[in-house]
């Protein structure tokens, strides 16, 4: 078997906002061909954790790594090989469908003509489930599924090394969820990307996620497999998988 090499890398990193300390800590690395997922109780700074490897907040302290490099140095490096889902979608109103899309290839070091953009939009758009018609339609004419799927189309458009999801399938009913998380799954695989992703849905992981991180009271206290998350029986992760409140008030 190929050893996997870490890609991205982060250690002892810390955030705060005021006085909130958000980040204390966190030591977590993630390895080439790898689908990683971040869990952990709302607030508890997963979305913080992606802005920093993103490069769109700066750690207070500690260290993020892109092939052994500084992210800081390497960042438009990084950049140029990542495709991302966010969270609402985050698609251009003002823009068609198909430009969404193809938001990379009409500019910068994978810019194509508007032709051959088109073409490669389309494509993507077929890939995740949509018909080329919906190429020339506005985001404002689209169901809230679709407007992930166009995200995640656009994610993949310049067939990025990189997979970030923040939360892929909030705000679809169950089906589409399993639709969208399946879909994800398949893609990671097709492209051997490495993929990270933040979500709350534990369907999701299942179906996505190699490993599995906990991120609790501002650090990954626990790093496994979905199995040997199941096979934990105590403590705050047993909580959150669980459903489990993290204080029963005695009625009486």
């Amino acid at each position: 078997m190929t050893e996997q090499h870490t890609k991205i890398e982060l250690k002892e990193v810390f955030k705060s906002f005021s006085n909130n300390d958000v980040l204390k800590g966190v030591n977590v690395s993630f390895k080439e061909g790898e689908a990683a997922a971040i869990i952990g109780e709302s607030g508890s700074g997963k979305s913080v954790m992606l802005r920093i490897i993103l490069g769109l907040l700066k750690q207070d302290k500690g260290t993020v790594l892109f092939d052994g490099e500084s992210i800081s140095i390497v960042r438009h490096k990084f950049l140029d090989k990542v495709g991302m889902l966010f969270q609402g979608g985050a698609l251009f109103d003002s823009l068609p469908v198909w430009k969404n899309v193809a938001f990379k290839l009409l500019r910068g070091p994978h810019k194509l003509s508007s032709k051959e953009a088109l073409i490669v939009a389309e494509n993507k758009l077929e890939r995740v489930g949509l018909g080329i018609e919906t190429a020339k339609l506005f985001p404002a004419e689209l169901s809230g599924g679709m407007m992930k799927r166009v995200g995640l189309a656009r994610a993949i458009a310049h067939e990025p090394s990189y997979l970030l999801f923040d939360e892929p399938t909030t705000g679809l009913d169950p089906i589409k969820a399993a639709n969208i998380s399946q879909l994800i799954k398949e893609i990671v695989d097709e492209q051997m990307a490495t993929a990270l992703v933040i979500t709350h849905d534990l369907s999701c992981v299942k179906t996505i996620a190699d490993t599995i991180h906990f991120l609790h009271e501002g650090t990954i206290t626990w790093s496994g497999t979905h199995d040997e998350m199941k096979k934990v029986d105590n403590g705050m992760l047993f909580q959150f998988v669980n459903g489990l409140p993290s204080k029963i008030n005695d009625p009486t």
